[in-house]
């Protein structure tokens, strides 16, 4: 039998797969075969013939088991997973109260992986995302003509709904192709287009691979900053196509940083600044309870269902909530105490955007400019209209907008 040196990675993770112990490598099979105590699920465990080990299956919460796998320290421990447990696998979540210096980890091919040699695609080239424990929304920017998708299912549901949701985006004619139980004995790949959809006992345990074809309908969401004004639901409170563009541009998003939206309204601002990256976060704030509902309905229709509400009146809705790397006031800028209370809250570095169309408002922001720099700008937007049989052009309320990095 192999030696394996446990005296610093007492912890190890092991990949396995649908073919089980007969796929691991000699050392990854070296490593179970010596453990003393075995992590996992029930699936995984069955794959393993008894032996002396002590076992222990994954609870409902798999951080549940983290405090009686940390009390292991010092024996040889081994987690069974699901093919590379680095990628959406509890790798990632043990590494995060275990130092990575105590784990070795010995992965097999992943699900996606698989599916790519399965069907011939580039991984570089495909969407690779999960909706295992997440909100099938989060699909939706990803639906590009012509992209490739990968996707990690939540259950034997969840092709069925992915083709739901794509022939309402006007992507209908879609191939999906679902791969259920891939590299064991049971593995089988089936293929239906999206509004065509009729498979049925799909496993749980599955991959949907999408090839994205629009119809003649199809409303995917562009790649730039400025929605079409008609892909939100709106009362009126709506920061317009051309000065949402231009705020974003103002505002900068980073990957994985948080925004505070002051005076959601719709919600447009902070739904596009979620759509610059998958990471990014965001928080509206929003006195009024239906604008609020209405802009969760815009969230989840275009593929932002993270961002949350808070629901009051700034600036007493702002105690207490994460600092932000990026503040935009749309609603109460006139309000010496929210400008102040957002102001304190931003991070040293981050950027402050306000906008104002009254000139009490803008009167405030020159104070503000006054106070702390930045750049004053006045965006002017003129629409052609009808004028008889004849057209014209017909201005918009022009748009002062003050922009800050805080020292």
């Amino acid at each position: 039998m192999m030696a394996i040196n446990h005296s610093q990675r007492w912890l190890s993770i092991v990949g396995i797969g649908e073919d089980g112990l007969a796929g691991l490598s000699p050392i990854a099979a070296a490593v179970i075969a010596q453990a003393e105590l075995l992590v996992g699920g029930a699936r995984h465990l069955a794959m393993v013939p008894a032996g002396s080990a002590e076992r222990l299956a994954w609870p409902p919460l798999l951080t549940g088991a983290i405090a009686a796998i940390e009390a292991a320290r010092g024996r040889r421990v081994v987690i069974l997973a699901s093919g590379d447990p680095f990628l959406w696998g509890v790798g990632v979540t043990l590494a995060r109260s275990i130092p990575v210096e105590e784990i070795a980890c010995y992965p097999a091919p992943s699900s996606f992986a698989l599916a790519a040699a399965r069907l011939g695609w580039a991984q570089q080239d495909c969407a690779m995302i999960s909706l295992h424990g997440r909100p099938l929304e989060t699909l939706v920017p990803h639906v590009q003509p012509g992209a490739r998708v990968l996707a990690l299912s939540w259950d034997g549901t969840t092709p069925a709904r992915a083709a739901e949701r794509l022939t309402a985006m006007g992507f209908g004619p879609s191939r999906l192709v679902v791969l259920e139980r891939m590299g064991g004995p049971n593995e089988v790949i089936r293929v239906a287009r999206a509004d065509a959809f009729d498979l049925t006992d799909v496993d749980p345990l599955n991959v949907l691979a999408i090839e994205a074809v629009p119809g003649p309908e199809a409303r995917p969401l562009p790649l730039a900053a400025g929605l079409p004004d008609e892909f939100f639901e709106n009362d009126g409170q709506l920061t317009k196509r051309e000065i949402r563009a231009v705020t974003l541009s103002a505002l900068q998003p980073l990957r994985g940083q948080l925004l505070w939206d002051i005076g959601l309204g719709a919600g447009s601002i902070a739904i596009e600044w979620l759509l610059r990256h998958a990471a990014n976060r965001a928080i509206g704030i929003e006195e009024n309870a239906e604008r609020g509902a209405r802009a969760i309905v815009n969230a989840v229709n275009l593929g932002t269902p993270q961002l949350r509400i808070v629901h009051g009146a700034a600036p007493a809705a702002l105690d207490g909530l994460e600092a932000p790397d990026a503040v935009f006031i749309g609603g109460g800028v006139g309000d010496e105490a929210v400008f102040s209370a957002a102001w304190a809250a931003l991070k040293p570095g981050g950027r402050l955007v306000a906008n104002a169309v009254t000139l009490e408002s803008e009167q405030r922001l020159a104070q503000y400019f006054a106070r702390h720099g930045g750049s004053l700008i006045r965006i002017a937007v003129e629409r052609l209209v009808p004028v008889g049989s004849m057209h014209g052009w017909r201005p918009a309320m022009p748009v002062t907008q003050w922009s800050v990095v805080k020292p």
